[in-house]
This record gives structure tokens, C-alpha cells and sequence, in this order.
């Protein structure tokens, strides 16, 4: 490898590390920051969701011969990343410090695979919002009033450590879908200085975050409906975790795990507007803010094909 590639290397493995923790990881720890940041210090939770990190990076390189995705890039050969490689999560970066929730498997995986491979992680994409919308829909259309009266009543203490254990169950899950946007710019086998290397720069950007607070892209999460309340983000993580699962058993096709998340929080949205009398937002209220997120996904798919156009073109 030379000078220039493994400058092209480092710092596209670097954008899209920022990237996925600053953004992606939201999806899967927004819920629970949000329920738990007022009862306990952020660097216990930093140790915690570091913890399941580092396991599931160990774990995935032990178990796939050296490879973190999980098999994830098994259609996505490796290529010495370039200039216009780097310069797919740089654009990320660049809407994640707008707060934009775009989704890091299109942006930067589009640099590097097919269109054949990339339009079938946009059918898989696409199915994954879908099944995600209409299954909280239906779950909060049935269980909308009863948790709202759990929510009031209660002790936490025993929905607390449910949470716990979801939402670390829930982070390896995420983990092992979403690596593959960054191990994209590393050979399909790594030793294990390069892994120690990694797993340092993944907790300290962990650090950070928690640190932060979630960052900008939390808003997204803390618009939503009741998810600074334990129970109701135990329900959305455990949604998220069987949908999240399935598709990962599924096929190894790479996916947007952000286009699922948005999805569950949209359809959940809908259903506590349509279904629960009770609260303040109605229907024509809630729809604009749904719009606007997939709107912003679509930004994300546009500004993947102008990447793949580009490519094209110009390399």
C-alpha cells in the first residue's frame, strides 16, 4: 500500500467512523441517553455502550477470520480507497453537523459497490422502513393508552434493567449491520494492531458522544412522543432489535438501519396521533414532522447517486 493510499485509507475510515458514531449510533442509544441522562453520569453510560462495542468488534474479527463487518462486504470487493472514496463520508459529515439523519450505508458503500449491489440495498432499505412503519403502527395503536397510564404509575427499577438489556442486546445487532460502513475502507482481513488501533479510536469518539449528549442528530429522537420515558424506549429499542435481527439473518446485503429507525419512530408517531385522544399533536401536526425526516433520507439517496454518477464520470 502506498503513501497515498493509506492517506485515502485513514481518512476515509476516519470520516466514516465520526459519521457512524456522531450519527448512526443515535438509532440505536438515543432512546436510552434520552431515559436515562438525568439518573446516571454519562461516563457510566460511555463504559457500558463501549463495552458491547468492543466486544462486538472482538468478537466479529475472532469469529469471521479477521474481518469486522460481518460479512456484510462479502458483494463489495475490496478496491484501494482514493480521493473520491474519502470524499463519500466527508459529504456525510458535513450534513450530520446540520443534523441531517441520512443514511451512512447509502453515502458512503456507494463509492465502492456496484449499482447492482447498491440497488438492491435500496429494495432492502425501502422494505426495511416499510416493515418497520407499519409494525409501530399496529404495536402502538393497541398498547398506546395502556402505556401512557404504565408510564404514570410505577416504579421503573424492573423496566430500567429490561432496557439495559435490550438496548445492549439491540447495540450489538446494530453493530453487526453498520461496521461494514466503515470496515469498507480496510482489507477484508485485518491484524490485530490495526484492531487495537480501532477499537481506541471507536471508544474515545464514544466518549465524546456520550459526553455530547447524543450531538445534534438526538433532536430526532427527543421530538418524538414520550422517549425520555423508560418504557416507552424499552418498547421502541425491542421493536427495533426483532426487525433489526431479521434482516440480518435475512441476507448479508448491506442496509440502511437508519431508514428503519426513522421508519418505527414515524409509524409509532402516527398511530399515538391517530389512536391517543389524549394528546396534544394531531394527525396534520405529526405528518409534516414525518415528511420532513424521510425527506431528509431522501437527501441522503440523491446525494448517493451523485457519489456513484461522479465516480463514474470523473475516476
Amino acid at each position: 500500500m502506498d503513501v497515498m493510499t493509506l492517506l485515502w485509507t485513514c481518512l476515509g475510515f476516519a470520516f466514516a467512523s465520526y459519521t457512524v458514531i456522531a450519527n448512526d449510533s443515535i438509532q440505536t442509544l438515543g432512546t436510552w441517553i434520552a431515559s436515562n441522562k438525568e439518573r446516571f453520569d454519562w461516563k457510566i453510560m460511555w463504559a457500558a455502550a463501549s463495552s458491547v462495542l468492543l466486544f462486538a468488534i472482538w468478537y466479529g474479527w475472532t469469529v469471521n477470520a479477521g474481518d469486522i463487518s460481518y460479512g456484510r462486504l462479502d458483494r463489495i470487493p475490496y478496491v484501494e480507497p482514493q480521493w473520491y472514496h474519502a470524499m463519500a463520508p466527508a459529504v456525510l459529515l458535513l450534513l450530520t453537523r446540520f443534523g441531517v439523519p441520512v443514511s451512512t450505508s447509502f453515502l458512503v458503500l456507494s463509492a465502492f459497490a456496484s449499482t447492482f449491489v447498491l440497488e438492491k440495498m435500496l429494495v432492502k432499505s425501502f422494505a426495511g422502513y416499510g416493515v418497520a412503519a407499519v409494525s409501530a403502527y399496529v404495536i402502538w395503536a393497541v398498547v398506546s393508552k395502556w402505556l401512557q397510564n404504565v408510564e404514570l404509575r410505577g416504579s421503573d427499577r424492573n423496566w430500567r434493567i429490561l432496557q439495559w438489556i435490550i438496548t445492549g442486546w439491540l447495540w450489538w445487532t446494530w453493530l453487526s449491520h453498520d461496521m461494514a460502513n466503515m470496515a469498507v475502507f480496510l482489507p477484508r482481513e485485518i491484524d490485530i494492531v490495526p484492531l487495537v488501533a480501532i477499537s481506541a479510536l471507536f471508544v474515545a469518539g464514544m466518549g465524546w458522544m456520550f459526553k455530547e449528549q447524543g450531538g445534534k442528530i438526538q433532536h430526532v429522537v427527543q421530538s418524538k412522543t414520550d422517549t425520555n420515558y423508560v418504557k416507552s424506549a424499552t418498547l421502541i429499542d425491542f421493536i427495533y432489535l426483532i426487525i433489526l435481527w431479521y434482516f440480518k439473518q435475512y441476507n448479508n446485503i448491506p442496509m440502511s438501519t437508519t431508514w428503519v429507525f426513522i421508519g418505527l419512530l414515524s409509524g409509532r408517531e402516527l398511530a399515538i396521533a391517530t389512536f391517543d385522544a389524549t394528546r396534544t399533536k394531531n394527525f396534520k401536526e405529526v405528518f409534516p414532522i414525518i415528511a420532513g425526516d424521510f425527506g431528509k433520507l431522501m437527501v441522503g439517496v440523491a446525494a448517493s447517486m451523485g457519489i456513484i454518477i461522479g465516480i463514474h464520470t470523473f475516476a
